[in-house]
């Protein structure tokens, strides 16, 4: 039994007509970094107030329809700063409250070591409103971890944290004379003020520094130097000047942050994908899956539907064949796809069925994806190829027709329109008869927006997947041909070749016809690369990064 949590209901109990407020810590910027609680609390808010830093990492876990008034406010002195103007949380806070909303306070990081959350508790105190903390992983924190950079060591190093915003005389003073880890908040153009001073208080100038941007995402940028080069490292990099400059980034300063050492730790940016954007041009539903797996290696998926899917023009044969199912007509049904699958379970519940009505009828299935979306249906697949996931792998595992042990000689194949002949001609060849129906209808989705089209055109993009050959046609005819930096990844030969056609170069191949296989080997190209970089001593760099003009910026 697992531990019960003392603080389980969505919100603190409302007293005298008030609200309740639940100050949550959203963490550095990595949604995964959110606490079970954090999660828990979001889904029963009313109003949700977060900075707009973290608003899209915590508002996917609220409910429909959350009020999400905005803390940014952008007037013509903030544009031209750049630096947009936060409108008063307490008052925005302290009026949802007062209107008895159950509200929800996301704050970078954590409440209690990140921002101005301890005056707003205060004024909650002072008028009774009920409130609670939910803490989450400080950005001082979550940062070095994600750099690679452990701030402590065996000998139980020393950590200091300082806002280098508010920090006084006295504070560098005391960190200067320390030996310990220093944990410096600050910004992109103030890393350099900020190693002076520590400089200038009493560390050495060869002590090493790690300055982070952009931390726990996958826009993450690490720096190494020493207090005394960082400011050479940001010149001859060519970092700063630049607009970008008052970004905040968290400087660590110390023995941990030694190059030598983040080499062996620097765990999340030497993922093989990492900060790659690749292009998933699928239908909306199926990539889901496929995105996750991209993005756990690093990447930034980004969904392009080209394919919609539609019901067939004319119903009345799937109908028929749904009820011949039922009857007692087929002896198997083959689903060659997952929205096969999601066909016939839609007709299943216009009429009122389940999965009872696949007991005595055989079930075949092509592919992981299929067979999976079958099982969350609650029919177990009782065949699946055995080697290639295709028709052709299907039909080298199907029984020839025996009319002793088979009473029932019809096999029932719910497909997409433009399916090949294959598995049909397959099976008549085995001596089963086979009502090939048309499921759905696969159709040419609208173009993607426009800035879309010229990454894709551009070379924006890092790589490509392509599931299909429909795909690739598809793809080419709502938004152009893929720049020739981009990596072109295919499912198999046939993709491959119908890519080919199109004038597109394929660099990557996947070993069987699954989309999962299909994200690995490219995972394994990028690792590759990235390996072959280093053992050449060149920066590791995306493959988008070489194309024409392009700037090589990583915090983006």
């Amino acid at each position: 039994m697992s531990p019960t949590s003392p603080t389980t209901s969505p919100a603190p109990a409302a007293v005298f007509g008030h609200g309740s407020v639940t100050f949550l810590g959203a963490g550095p910027g990595d949604p995964g970094l959110l606490t079970l609680r954090a999660v828990e609390a979001l889904a029963g808010a009313d109003v949700l107030i977060a900075e707009p830093e973290v608003l899209e990492v915590v508002r996917c876990h609220a409910r429909a329809g959350v009020s999400t008034p905005e803390l940014t406010v952008v007037d013509e002195a903030s544009t031209t700063a750049g630096v947009p103007v936060l409108r008063d949380a307490t008052n925005l806070v302290m009026e949802a409250a007062r209107g008895g909303k159950r509200v929800v306070r996301a704050v970078t990081g954590d409440p209690g070591l990140d921002g101005n959350a301890g005056q707003e508790m205060i004024a909650c105190a002072a008028e009774g409103i009920p409130f609670e903390v939910v803490p989450g992983v400080a950005t001082a924190v979550g940062v070095p971890a994600y750099a690679g950079v452990p701030l402590r060591d065996a000998q139980g190093t020393d950590v200091r944290f300082v806002d280098a915003r508010t920090a006084d005389d006295r504070c560098w003073t005391e960190v200067g004379a320390s030996d310990g880890t220093v944990v410096v908040s600050t910004s992109l153009d103030a890393v350099a003020a900020a190693a002076g001073e520590l400089v200038a208080a009493g560390r050495k100038p060869d002590t090493p520094l790690t300055v982070t941007i952009g931390g726990t995402t996958t826009r993450q940028r690490t720096w190494t130097a020493t207090l005394g080069t960082i400011a050479q490292v940001f010149k001859q990099g060519k970092v700063l000047p630049s607009p970008e400059g008052h970004r905040p980034v968290i400087a660590v300063v110390g023995e941990r942050s030694a190059p030598a050492q983040r080499d062996q730790l620097a765990w999340f940016e030497s993922k093989p994908l990492f900060g790659w954007r690749v292009l998933v041009p699928r239908t909306k539903e199926q990539s889901a899956s496929l995105s996750d797996q991209l993005r756990s290696y690093g990447a930034v998926p980004h969904e392009v539907p080209t394919i919609a899917v539609e019901p067939p023009r004319t119903p009345q044969q799937m109908e028929r064949a749904v009820k011949g199912l039922v009857t007692g007509r087929y002896e198997w049904i083959a689903f060659t796809s997952v929205n096969a699958v999601k066909a016939v379970r839609e007709k299943f519940e216009e009429y009122g069925l389940d999965a009872r009505a696949f007991a005595g009828i055989k079930v075949a299935a092509v592919g992981e994806q299929t067979a999976a979306a079958l099982v969350d249906f609650g029919v177990k697949p009782d065949l699946v190829p055995s080697g290639e996931q295709s028709a052709a792998g299907l039909l080298e595992d199907w029984p020839p027709y025996d009319p002793v042990f088979d009473p029932i000689d019809r096999v029932f194949l719910p497909r997409a329109d433009i399916a090949t002949e294959t598995l049909v001609a397959g099976l008549i060849e085995l001596g089963w008869e086979v009502d090939d129906v048309t499921a759905y209808r696969t159709v040419r989705a609208s173009p993607p927006p426009a800035d879309t089209r010229e990454a894709i055109k551009g070379g924006g993009f890092d790589a490509v997947l392509f599931t299909s050959s429909s795909t690739v046609r598809n793809l080419v005819g709502i938004a152009g041909k893929p720049h020739n930096v981009t990596v072109i990844a295919c499912i198999g030969p046939a993709t491959a070749k119908t890519a080919e056609e199109h004038g597109l170069r394929v660099d990557v191949l996947s070993p069987e016809p699954s989309v999962h296989k299909l994200a690995e080997a490219l995972a394994d190209f990028g690792l590759r690369r990235r390996a072959a970089a280093l053992e050449a001593g060149d920066p590791v760099t995306r493959p988008s990064e070489r194309r024409p003009g392009a700037r090589r910026r990583r915090t983006t």
